[in-house]
């Protein structure tokens, strides 16, 4: 194994951990500040969702993202090293300066621009970057108009509610938080399984096959 593949292996991994700071605090946020769970329970729930993700609904952002975006018999590993290093240095900016920010956002922006500077706009697949950027972009506005109607339904139901009703609301976060840790876990942790993925396949260690049911990855060359 390389010693660019070895590096482009951890940068993955530390982006990862960097991607677990970043939206940890958001999935637990709720919880704990209105105390329904402490820091301890709220983060080794929604850990153990995060880790089950991709085991339950799939791999298919990996596949997004180690295929779908760039051709990766254009591209070398070096390509994806750079590309890592300018979502890490990104994340621990905004960390640094307490801004919210998207490791997602991060990570394709970073992949897209060393790779076109590498091997010119030819090597970008357009159909799956149209995918992911329309997904990217429509995502908050779908997550605004979702949670706007249902804090409306919320409100009209419990219009009448005596004041037992917040035990059940803080009690129910406990279910919405392992929802959002497991949708967190089955998008986000499989960027980077994609990214280490294209690695393996840019240094021959990997190559792809088109199957019946798609393109997939199989090892060795």
């Amino acid at each position: 194994m390389t010693t660019v593949l070895i590096v482009v292996i951890i940068l993955g991994a530390s982006f990862d951990f960097l991607n677990g700071i970043h939206d940890s605090s958001n999935v637990v946020a709720t919880m704990i500040s209105s105390r329904a769970f402490s820091p301890q329970v709220a983060l080794g729930v929604t850990a153990v969702a995060e880790f089950s993700g991709p085991f339950i609904f799939g791999v298919a952002v990996a596949k997004t993202i180690g295929n779908g975006i760039v051709d990766s018999y254009l591209i070398s590993t070096q390509v994806l090293l750079v590309a890592l290093v300018s979502a890490i240095m990104w994340d621990l900016l905004t960390w640094y300066l307490g801004f919210p920010s998207s490791s997602s956002h991060a990570l394709i922006g970073g992949l897209l621009g060393a790779v076109i500077m590498a091997a010119g706009w030819k090597a970008i697949q357009l159909p799956g970057l149209e995918k992911t950027l329309i997904s990217l972009f429509s995502s908050p506005i779908i997550g605004l108009a979702v949670g706007f109607i249902f804090i409306r339904i919320i409100l009209l139901l419990s219009w009448k509610a005596t004041p037992r009703i917040n035990s059940f609301f803080k009690r129910s976060q406990i279910v919405t938080g392992v929802a959002l840790a497991l949708s967190h876990g089955a998008n986000d942790a499989q960027k980077t399984m994609g990214v280490i993925t294209l690695a393996l396949v840019t240094s021959g260690y990997l190559k792809v096959l088109l199957c019946p049911s798609g393109l997939f990855y199989c090892a060795p060359r």
